[in-house]
């Protein structure tokens, strides 16, 4: 059965390939299929779930094939679960993961509560609106400074107390083991008969 990702980018897709690893599933890009190369989905809503759903709806309804969409970053005790939504974004629409990361430190000078999660939803969606959502959650605590140089976005200051790493401090097969998005993807492995299921029935 064909299924969507709600991305045109490569290496998300080979990682979700890569945490999937289904042989009764095809995966594909947006950027695969021409009426979805130039549709760009805004993320607007008010919870990662939101912003799944509406990404996994738009995708499926434009492509007529099951969507999967997945809503990530990371939420901050301290800040109130900041920057949660605007994890991209923290820093300004354009910022990148070190101005972002800047940011976040700065915000947290001086508070002796360190703990922050990364939070993962999937969304899965059908052309007739069949859904199922998965959430993948990752505990941890913010560093004083950056650490690692591997990884992406706020990896370098989420430090993971079981494996007295920061993400970028770990290889990929440590982080997939442990990660939000991991932890999300292998629920949505683990039900993957329930899902096919259910689209077969439509």
């Amino acid at each position: 059965m064909r299924f969507i990702l709600a991305t045109k980018n490569k290496g998300k897709l080979a990682e979700f390939k890569k945490l999937l690893d289904l042989p009764e599933i095809e995966l594909l890009s947006m950027d695969q299929l021409p009426e979805l190369r130039h549709i760009k989905i805004e993320e607007d809503g008010n919870t990662f779930l939101e912003n799944a759903l509406k990404k996994a709806k738009e995708v499926s309804r434009l492509s007529g094939i099951p969507a999967i969409a997945d809503d990530s970053g990371l939420v901050v005790c301290a800040l109130g679960g900041r920057p949660g939504v605007y994890s991209a974004r923290f820093a300004g629409e354009s910022a990148t993961d070190e101005q972002n990361n800047l940011k976040l430190l700065e915000e947290m000078k001086g508070k002796s509560d360190r703990r922050a999660a990364f939070i993962c939803v999937l969304a899965v969606i059908s052309p007739k609106g069949k859904i199922f959502t998965y959430e993948g959650r990752c505990e941890g605590l913010i560093t004083e400074t950056p650490l690692g140089d591997k990884g992406f976005g706020y990896d370098p200051i989420f430090y993971y107390p079981p494996l007295k790493k920061t993400f970028a401090q770990m290889d990929a097969e440590e982080k997939n083991r442990i990660s939000h998005r991991a932890m999300a993807i292998k629920k949505l492995r683990d039900d993957i008969q329930n899902i096919i299921s259910a689209l077969m029935e439509e």
